[in-house]
């Protein structure tokens, strides 16, 4: 069988996932970074002999089967349209869209194209949360009632590599990065086991900037929490990348019959509780345990990242073009870009007080009419264009002098 061949967009993130692409028989055949450091960084890395570009042009007219897109957070629309339009399959990083505009000429370039597009989320196939969606899907817990995720990635403010390696300039999307909108780490596992899509967005947000340590960071709030009414009736309560508490992701799917839950600093364990008068046979009231793959790479999937996820999505992406298939909820298309919406506009809903705001589904042409030209964004592009939106709660929020300049030095010593 012909090797599929993948060019890989970031040379940073990419090569990650670049290198289970190795696993699973596939040719790299291209590698593209902006930064030429970076980029002759990632080759050495993977071990192998693959063409290098700085030019994503020249890139892109190499042959090619799909690339991955793992370039700046905010700025995979562009590229992924590069793609559909040379019928280019999409393995795009998240999330798929940094405006809603783009979320709009996203689905528009994706149905005018043959390309299969997939959302490279890795969370919801962490091992407790292929448990949930097992369970979830086996009925036990009743009607699925209400769900909680929470992705909480505090860093060490005195461990410089950190800034020094993914923060390398002070208009870097990371000091502009709104705590809604690393959303879908925690909001995607927890749409895979229940089946359901948010329809209807608020937030608050969590102020907590640290003031002593080197940073260029514009965004003061620590944590946002989002809750959602969706398309079941059933209620989502999550955050975005948090930072406060202790470092862990958790998630809670609760039922008219009982509950899952992983544990935190349990490591993989999960807690099944049902109600004492509907007790499934062969169960008990309480069920603690650590759950299995289940899985034929079970070797290959302990040794990939994030929990055994990077391995397993990669698999699934390449099943979709070897089966010629999209992927299914919440890996598709419409799923990525209203996991988008739910970033974007729960953000908004902070800067508004706690408004709701409706969350678009892209397939209905009423919806992209209302936000084809919405290119609002707190982010700076790489052509230089400027934030439009703020970034913190606290509008007025910035840095001091001093973190500054300890960042500023910092950086010269790189």
């Amino acid at each position: 069988m012909k090797k599929i061949r993948i060019g890989i967009l970031g040379a940073g993130r990419g090569i990650d996932i670049a290198e289970n692409l190795l696993l699973l028989d596939c040719e790299i055949a291209a590698l593209c970074d902006f930064n030429k450091d970076r980029l002759y960084i990632g080759r050495d890395r993977l071990g192998i002999d693959v063409p290098v570009f700085e030019s994503f042009d020249e890139f892109i007219e190499q042959e090619l089967d799909a690339v991955v897109l793992a370039n700046y957070f905010h700025e995979h629309t562009p590229y992924a349209i590069r793609c559909f339009e040379k019928g280019i399959h999409v393995f795009s990083e998240c999330i798929s869209n940094g405006t809603m505009a783009e979320g709009v000429e996203l689905v528009r370039a994706y149905e005018k194209s043959n390309s299969i597009y997939m959302l490279a989320e890795n969370y919801p196939q962490m091992k407790f949360n292929r448990e949930m969606k097992r369970v979830c899907d086996g009925g036990t817990l009743g009607k699925l009632l209400y769900a909680e995720g929470e992705y909480n990635h505090s860093v060490n403010p005195e461990e410089t590599d950190f800034l020094k390696s993914c923060v390398y300039f002070p208009e870097h999307w990371r000091n502009y990065l709104p705590r809604t909108y690393y959303v879908t780490h925690s909001l995607a596992p927890i749409m895979w086991a229940t089946g359901a899509t948010p329809k209807k967005v608020s937030a608050y947000p969590v102020f907590g900037p640290m003031k002593e340590y080197a940073t260029t960071r514009c965004v003061g709030d620590i944590a946002a929490i989002m809750t959602t009414l969706n398309d079941d009736g059933s209620v989502f309560k999550f955050t975005g990348c948090a930072a406060y508490g202790a470092h862990h992701n958790a998630y809670r799917i609760c039922g008219t019959n009982g509950q899952i839950e992983n544990l935190r600093g349990m490591g993989e364990k999960v807690m099944l509780r049902y109600n004492d008068w509907n007790i499934p046979e062969g169960m008990e009231e309480a069920n603690l345990y650590d759950p299995s793959w289940n899985d034929k790479d079970e070797e290959k999937i302990e040794s990939s990242g994030h929990g055994g996820g990077d391995y397993i999505v990669a698999r699934m992406f390449l099943d979709c073009i070897r089966e010629g298939r999209q992927p299914e909820h919440p890996y598709d298309i419409y799923s990525a870009t209203t996991m988008s919406s739910v970033a974007i506009l729960a953000h908004r809903s902070i800067l508004n007080g706690g408004q709701p705001y409706d969350i678009p589904d892209f397939r209905l042409e009423e919806c992209r009419k209302k936000y084809e030209n919405d290119r609002d964004t707190p982010f700076y592009g790489s052509d230089g264009s400027k934030p439009t939106i703020p970034c913190c709660s606290k509008t007025d929020y910035t840095p001091t002098d001093e973190q500054i300049g300890k960042y500023t030095e910092l950086m010269k010593n790189w």
